[in-house]
């Protein structure tokens, strides 16, 4: 009877050594698994000025750097070095990781709207920032944070368009940009954004002669 007893309590200790060895290796799997699915590269925005130490939470996205983002892929999207016509459907493709999925539809009908209205056809285009007028600018706000995920940038350009090697236009203009974080698809963006159309109407702006002439010259 008592070796009995002491077999029974042999086995109930194997079984819960099983059962312990089971555990161990269902927590191994979760943590590889944990490990393999933990992302490789993640994206830290730091401020430009690095003279001076910076503590930043690792999701959090200064406002200098949505401002950069913004201005570059709307520069980018209207950047027509040979011909609207073409350049601007290109531009529509090529910044497709860069763009909502709203704001590509946007910008495809603005595209068919103004090719329809012969408005691109051999037209040269380019955008560039009035001076004294961007980011670091302490009279206005450029960059107002609507929530964690989504920002509104003014972007104060100048828009020139040229046709047969002549200027036929100049805007000057502030234009409202809706940026939104984006962390689906780091290979093709890895800034983490998308630029989400306008957050309202473009507004005329007039400057200083001497401004807008210096400018030009760019």
């Amino acid at each position: 009877m008592t070796y009995r007893k002491k077999v029974d309590a042999q086995q109930a200790h194997i079984v819960s050594l099983r059962i312990a060895l089971g555990l161990v290796f269902a927590l191994c799997l979760a943590f590889a698994y944990g490990w393999w699915t933990a992302p490789k590269d993640l994206t830290i925005h730091v401020p430009p000025d690095l003279r001076s130490g910076s503590t930043r939470k690792w999701w959090d996205i200064p406002p200098e750097s949505v401002y950069a983002f913004g201005l570059y892929i709307f520069q980018q999207m209207n950047r027509w070095p040979t011909d609207g016509e073409t350049d601007y459907q290109d531009n529509i493709y090529r910044l497709d990781a860069y763009l909502t999925s709203n704001c590509k539809a946007y910008l495809q009908k603005d595209y068919e709207l103004r090719r329809n209205a012969g408005e691109l056809r051999k037209r040269e285009r380019g955008v560039f920032e009035i001076p004294g007028r961007g980011v670091d600018d302490q009279q206005e706000q450029h960059t107002i944070q609507n929530s964690i995920n989504e920002w509104t940038i003014n972007l104060d350009v100048t828009a020139d368009e040229h046709y047969g090697g002549e200027r036929v236009k100049r805007a000057l203009a502030r234009y409202p940009l809706r940026i939104i974080r984006s962390d689906m698809d780091p290979e093709r963006n890895p800034f983490g954004l998308q630029w989400d159309c306008y957050d309202g109407n473009p507004q005329r702006i007039e400057v200083a002669e001497e401004v807008e002439v210096s400018g030009g010259q760019q």
